[in-house]
């Protein structure tokens, strides 16, 4: 028959071993959690992104002066429409050709002071000059310097001499932001595995991130940030996208 009377003082003394086992353990995991918190790494990950613009513009800058405004303003017109010939008949279409307004200078005065040597002397200069402009649309983005640089010199031979500029459209920052932010949290989470690896420990989640500011690369610029020298192309048409993330990660 068992003894009640021994039974119930051993029940009790595994339950009080059990429950201070499954006390300890749990303080054991408190305070490993708690340290843990303090184990952590902060890597920065860049990202490019090179963007190609999606249209291009040629601009035509022209002017004409003299001291007879209604004169000017003939001259002015004639060599407009010479210039949307010569475009025309250079296979532009005339519906991509833009008139920008006309803008005048009127000195008001017929002579200025200049600097000959070492003397001044009165110099006559023209009282109006109008300066006008033509933006031309470019459908193909990558040919568009080669055409400017061959518009110019037709012009020039045509004795309407005029500047020309290119500039191009590119995408929209928002639209490539989410592809640049999980690129550069990616490169950052590379970072992160290998410090973890040679401190024998585990990468764990993520504490904190910035994001740093996303920029356009010019033809040479230093990031003080990452210490790096980075080129755009030299194709005009193309830039580059970059942004540089700090990332902070748990160490387990």
């Amino acid at each position: 028959m068992e003894d009640k009377s021994l039974s119930k003082p051993i029940t009790l003394g595994l339950s009080i071993f059990f429950g201070l086992l499954f006390l300890g353990f749990f303080i054991f995991k408190g305070l490993k959690t708690f340290s843990d918190k303090d184990r952590v790494v902060t890597v920065k990950g860049l990202a490019e992104f090179d963007m190609t613009a999606t249209s291009a513009y040629i601009t035509i800058i022209f002017s004409y002066s003299g001291d007879n405004l209604k004169d000017v303003i003939k001259q002015t017109e004639i060599k407009k429409n010479s210039i949307i010939a010569y475009l025309t008949n250079s296979g532009f279409d005339k519906k991509d050709i833009e008139i920008n307004n006309i803008g005048v200078n009127d000195r008001q005065k017929y002579y200025e002071t200049q600097w000959r040597g070492s003397q001044q002397i009165e110099v006559k200069i023209e009282r109006y000059t109008l300066t006008q402009s033509l933006t031309i649309m470019s459908k193909d983005v990558k040919s568009t310097e080669d055409k400017t640089a061959q518009i110019t010199l037709d012009l020039v031979s045509k004795d309407l001499t005029s500047n020309l500029t290119t500039n191009y459209t590119f995408p929209e920052l928002n639209s490539i932001k989410p592809q640049l932010i999980a690129e550069s949290t990616k490169n950052a989470r590379i970072a992160g595995e290998q410090f973890a690896n040679d401190s024998q420990a585990k990468l764990g989640k993520i504490k904190t991130a910035s994001q740093g500011q996303i920029t356009i690369a010019g033809n040479n610029y230093y990031d003080q940030e990452t210490n790096e020298e980075s080129q755009k192309h030299k194709e005009p048409y193309i830039q580059k996208a970059r942004v540089v993330s700090s990332i902070v990660f748990f160490l387990e």
